[in-house]
């Protein structure tokens, strides 16, 4: 918001919508009096009449907005906490009750179904997100950590299928904190990569729970 607006009206940021709205009224009724001068007084008056009313409005549809945009956040930072006390049916019933789904919507549902083990469906969101936000260098560095992990699942299924004896049929699975959790004998150097992408994923989506 440019501060020639609060300027105009004569009023700090800081100011409350009522104090706002009680100075609004004021220079409009003094206003609204001196355009009917003769002359230059009057034009000056008409001006500033308009440019009050710009003013106003400006100022109160920009924080009706930051209100909205905080609360939008809060109820973000509430699904968050969901997630993080592994309450996940709870935050899948937060999520949907938004009206309004952003790219942070879209990717907190990808956490969800992450949680899930729903990698694909994960996937997807995690593509909306980067549609609606391309330059969020979280939605893509968590995208591309997932796609790490599906490969390497696929490859893990198509070698079980396969009768491939060297293939470790105990997959390291992430926690959504980012720790590490600890493997018993036999850690192969396929399994150790799975399991530095698998933390680098997970600290990627807690990323969204420090962040605020």
């Amino acid at each position: 918001m440019n501060r020639q607006y609060y300027d105009l009206l004569g009023v700090t940021e800081s100011a409350t919508d009522e104090e706002i709205a009680a100075r609004y009224q004021e220079l409009k009724k003094k206003y609204s009096e001196d355009r009917f001068l003769e002359g230059e007084a009057g034009n000056e008056a008409a001006k500033m009449l308009n440019r009050i009313d710009v003013a106003y409005n400006e100022i109160m549809t920009e924080r009706k907005e930051k209100r909205g945009s905080d609360a939008t956040g809060s109820s973000y930072a509430n699904v968050e906490q969901l997630i993080r006390d592994g309450k996940i049916p709870e935050a899948q019933a937060a999520l949907d009750e938004f009206n309004e789904r952003s790219a942070e919507w879209h990717y907190l549902q990808s956490v969800v179904f992450y949680k899930k083990n729903w990698m694909n469906e994960s996937k997807k969101q995690l593509e909306i997100a980067i549609q609606m936000d391309s330059s969020n260098e979280k939605y893509r560095t968590a995208y591309n950590k997932l796609k790490d992990k599906i490969e390497y699942d696929k490859k893990q299924a198509e070698g079980g299928q396969s009768g491939n004896t060297n293939v470790n049929p105990q997959q390291p699975q992430p926690d959504y904190d980012g720790s590490d959790r600890q493997m018993g004998g036999g850690f192969c150097e396929q399994c150790a990569t799975c399991c530095a992408c698998n933390m680098l994923f997970n600290c990627c989506l807690n990323a969204c729970c420090g962040c605020r």
